[in-house]
């Protein structure tokens, strides 16, 4: 049997930053969008990440996925 492999594509997404950058619904609106856009994918891993900036918290997050149709 030949194993099957698939890649998996990642991107990530932040609010911009300034006033709102801390704001997790408005990034979870944001990344629910952009899956959306993807078309039909598979989601493997989302990873909220936290940087501490001059301007507070600035929230980010990872979206591991690959292709369902692969």
């Amino acid at each position: 049997m030949v194993p099957s492999s698939s890649s998996v594509r990642h991107f990530s997404q932040a609010n911009p930053k300034g006033p709102g950058q801390d704001d997790v619904p408005a990034l979870l609106r944001r990344v629910a969008d952009s899956i959306e856009r993807l078309g039909h994918i598979e989601v493997e891993d989302i990873v909220l990440n936290d940087e501490i900036t001059a301007d507070g918290r600035w929230y980010s997050m990872t979206v591991y996925f690959h292709d369902a149709e692969e």
